[in-house]
């Protein structure tokens, strides 16, 4: 592929974000000399295209790391509690795209746009946040940095894909089923393995993962603990819901957030925002400019609008953000702390 560069690993090559790894490296010309993809044994022998080459997906396997310097994981929780290990025992950097060490105190829990110096407390696994809270969190730092933040109260409006390539089947074949008059048999969403499965088509569903103890979802308590961790800030005050549309691809979030300074106008955080690495800024309401899943699809961006003030509390404020779960959400996210680790010399050749 290239005489100089690295060898790369994907595992999970052949799902729904695992593909888009593979795209996202070959569009941002990421240096590799060799690609190696990994799948369960299901998926082993599919082959997938990249540069002009045919790659065969293999089987992963713990040698299946001997020789790689970064390895890419989405592969699911399990999966990564057993290989990642042994991807770094062999020498490997692990970028782990699953909940499996996000909220472990020895792995950095990395958004570049915002904790890119978290990388070099790195001890072999590097985890990347939830779809949903990155993109937040890429919308919510520069307003931190600058005007400091106590609250923030979040409603997300997720896209199906975000459970996989069978979710957004399930979504077009329920549609085409009640378009034509037919009974819709729901068989994944909410969660594939809870006890109930409800219709997405035409509907709103506000469970995304499994319900806790405390009422909150596990996606929810993803996006409350994984927001604190990111932003070294503790003590913030994080409540999320979140639900699930029928939408194919496309995050969209209605963010409150109270910051500490006073007499702070909605053009000021515009101002903000504006210059902000990873954010591009849709907000005139007069001409009926804001964010769209639509538009934001196949879009690198965090997209932010219809930013107010809130109408009682003086330091409240309310902004719309949208992004690809898929790409900056997962696939590009992950890319992107591969590309830090380089510019930083956390891993060279």
């Amino acid at each position: 592929m290239t005489n100089s560069g690295f060898h790369v690993a994907v595992v999970g090559a052949t799902g729904a974000v695992g593909t888009q790894m593979i795209k996202v490296l070959e569009a941002r010309n990421f240096p590799i000399e060799k690609l190696t993809l990994l799948s369960s044994s299901r998926s082993a022998g599919k082959k997938i295209q990249y540069k002009g080459e045919t790659i065969v997906v293999e089987e992963a396997k713990p040698e299946s790391f001997e020789g790689v310097d970064i390895a890419l994981f989405s592969a699911g929780g399990s999966i990564s509690k057993q290989l990642a290990p042994e991807a770094v025992k062999r020498g490997a950097i692990v970028i782990d795209n699953t909940s499996a060490y996000r909220m472990d105190p020895e792995v950095p829990l990395v958004v570049p746009e915002v904790n890119a110096e978290d990388l070099n407390n790195h001890k072999g696994i590097i985890a990347n946040p939830n779809c949903s809270t990155i993109q937040m969190v890429v919308a919510l730092e520069p307003i931190r940095q600058k005007l400091g933040l106590n609250r923030v109260i979040v409603s997300t409006y997720q896209a199906v894909s975000g459970a996989g390539f069978q979710a957004v089947e399930e979504l077009n074949r329920q549609t085409k089923d009640i378009l034509e008059g037919k009974e819709v048999k729901p068989e994944i969403l909410p969660v594939k393995a809870d006890k109930k499965h409800y219709q997405i088509a035409f509907n709103a569903i506000p469970q995304i993962d499994l319900f806790q103890d405390n009422g909150f979802t596990f996606e929810e308590m993803k996006m409350i603990n994984e927001t604190k961790k990111i932003m070294h800030l503790p003590e913030l005050k994080v409540s999320a819901t979140c639900v699930r549309i029928p939408v194919a691809t496309g995050h969209s979030e209605s963010v409150y957030f109270e910051v500490e300074k006073e007499n702070v106008d909605v053009a000021e955080i515009q101002n903000i925002l504006a210059s902000s690495p990873g954010v591009v800024l849709e907000d005139n309401p007069n001409e009926q400019i804001y964010p769209l899943a639509t538009t934001a699809a196949g879009k690198e961006g965090v997209f932010v609008g219809r930013i107010r003030k809130d109408l009682d509390e003086d330091k409240g404020f309310h902004m719309w953000v949208v992004s690809d779960n898929l790409l900056k959400g997962a696939a590009l996210n992950s890319v992107q702390i591969a590309e830090s680790l380089i510019e930083q010399r956390i891993v060279s050749k």
